[in-house]
């Protein structure tokens, strides 16, 4: 199982753009709420009815675990201990985890991105302890992705079907919803 982990304040397209990526390649995500309430409000105000809360979290089975961006979304993500947690026993088991915008701060902050390249939106490259900043829309950096921001929404969402070894998919899925047509322009 894929987790996406949702926060008050969560940046919309860094959420969902992945998400509907994932999905259409047939995999199984889940979106989970670490607020105790399924529904959480996005930075624009768009409401998100998740699928689980964080307690329902199978973490010894997680795929992998996803970190969307925005303000304040990243810093309440950075707060939630469970989710800290959890994402230090998924790194030491070797399975993979992503954050895009301002969230890879959370992997700084954990020291999960020391000596790794990574990228993040621009004025929180302060917060990616020990990585070395590379600005790139998305950079990943062995079982590690980091995205720039809301622009790098859907190339972060083909990257982590790479990462999961569904490269086939990741390039089918591009053409068919025109991302190569942007490449292209």
């Amino acid at each position: 199982m894929i987790y996406v982990f949702f926060a008050p304040g969560f940046e919309d397209i860094e959420a969902l753009a992945p998400v509907d990526i994932l999905r259409r390649a047939g995999l199984s995500v889940s979106l989970v709420s670490i607020t105790g309430d399924k529904l959480v409000e996005s930075a624009h105000g768009v409401a998100v009815r998740t699928d689980i809360l964080l307690d329902e979290v199978e973490w010894e089975s997680a795929e992998l675990l996803v970190l969307p961006g925005g303000l304040p979304g990243a810093t309440n993500l950075d707060a939630c201990v469970p989710l800290r947690q959890g994402l230090l026993k998924q790194v030491e088991a070797g399975r993979p985890v992503a954050a895009i915008c301002a969230a890879p701060m959370v992997l700084g902050h954990l020291g999960i991105l020391q000596g790794r390249r990574a990228t993040c939106y621009p004025g929180c490259e302060t917060e990616l302890t020990g990585a070395t900043y590379t600005a790139a829309l998305v950079e990943r950096d062995g079982n590690v992705v980091t995205g720039k921001g809301p622009a790098a929404a859907m190339a972060f969402g083909f990257e982590l079907l790479k990462l999961l070894g569904k490269d086939a998919e990741a390039a089918q899925l591009s053409q068919g919803m025109m991302y190569d047509f942007l490449l292209d322009a």
